[in-house]
């Protein structure tokens, strides 16, 4: 009795937890327009590897932190991950990754990049209010990241965003042993997120 108790409960609620989640994820891909420009907005797939890791290159001076093989995992079909780029004219012009986690409803940026010349142009932006969107249809509490401790830019992005100091991770980056700051978004506090693009 106990099974049956389990296994309908599983197929009536576990499943349908899956399934929703799988169709929150499921993105069309489609044009939009960010600051007057059109850029093509798509999930990312074991495909654009080479090209997300031209892009770190050129964000890096020289030096990928992510490799091939770091990504491919990440862009194998699972439900824990989630992976935006935009391409405009079929150029590889920005990316941006997070991992879900449902027991802690935190959806964590572990990646954004932007090629030079298309930065302060409103791409990252529009990514991480993208990924903050998705994290609200998950129901998800928070939107965490880590950033360089030296990458004021990008701080000052997030905390326009929302997104709040917790702390500070010493020796956090490979290779140089830089600091990182953790900073955490609470969904809670916030109904909408303030942008241009209509998301």
């Amino acid at each position: 009795m106990l099974k049956k108790l389990i296994n309908w409960y599983q197929k009536k609620f576990v499943n349908t937890e899956h399934l929703m989640k799988k169709e929150h994820l499921n993105i069309k891909n489609h044009i939009v327009k960010i600051n007057g420009d059109k850029f093509y907005l798509a999930k990312a797939m074991v495909t654009d590897i080479p090209e997300m890791v031209n892009i770190e290159r050129d964000v890096y001076d020289g030096k990928a932190p992510w490799t091939d093989e770091a990504f491919l995992p990440e862009l194998k079909p699972r439900l824990d991950r989630f992976y935006l780029l935009l391409r405009q004219e079929d150029e590889l012009v920005a990316f941006i990754g997070s991992s879900l986690n449902d027991k802690q409803g935190d959806c964590h940026i572990s990646n954004v990049a932007v090629k030079p010349e298309y930065q302060e142009r409103g791409l990252g932006y529009f990514l991480i209010a993208k990924i903050i969107k998705k994290a609200r249809q998950l129901n998800y509490k928070t939107v965490s990241l880590e950033v360089r401790i030296s990458n004021v830019k990008a701080q000052r992005l997030y905390s326009d965003l929302g997104f709040k100091q917790v702390g500070v991770k010493k020796g956090y980056y490979n290779g140089d042993h830089e600091d990182a700051v953790d900073m955490v978004l609470d969904l809670s506090l916030y109904e909408t997120i303030p942008n241009n693009f209509g998301i």
